[in-house]
């Protein structure tokens, strides 16, 4: 393996564990908040298991980035060049933008979790739709990856 092709995978690595870190971060908030909503209604759970699992996405988002890399950039590579570098720095923003939705998408399920309860579960779809919201982040993390190795023509 050269170092441009080293880059291009560290880059669809770091895409993937920003995906998994945010779901994980995400989850985990959620989660928290779910523990103590089932503990004070336990009829919750499975609106709580809904809204807890939403920010799971953001791992496979970071998964198709990478496996985009390493099946369709990665055998097309230049040898020379700065295109390593490149799929690097579209790998970090892919990340970046898988981690800070999954995380943030976690918060506001926690407070629609949270509330559940005191709406006896009348918040659930909308808490789904303002997680919407944020799992937009994610999805266009996904999409300007691809756009970004397409315009670089290395898609």
């Amino acid at each position: 393996m050269t170092e441009i092709q080293a880059l291009a995978t560290l880059g669809g690595a770091i895409a993937l564990g920003g995906g998994l870190a945010g779901s994980a971060i995400g989850i985990a908030m959620a989660a928290s908040a779910g523990v103590a909503t089932i503990s004070e209604e336990p009829g919750q759970l499975r609106n709580v298991i809904v809204l807890a699992s939403l920010p799971m996405t953001q791992s496979f988002y970071g998964l198709i980035i990478l496996i985009m890399i390493l099946t369709v950039v990665l055998p097309g590579l230049p040898a020379s060049g700065g295109a390593g570098l490149g799929v690097l720095a579209v790998g970090v923003i892919g990340g970046m933008a898988e981690c800070f939705s999954g995380a943030y998408q976690g918060s506001v399920c926690a407070s629609g979790i949270a509330l559940l309860p005191k709406t006896k579960g009348g918040i659930l779809t909308t808490s789904m739709m303002l997680a919407v919201f944020v799992e937009l982040i994610g999805v266009l993390g996904l999409v300007f990856s691809v756009m970004t190795l397409s315009i670089l023509n290395l898609m």
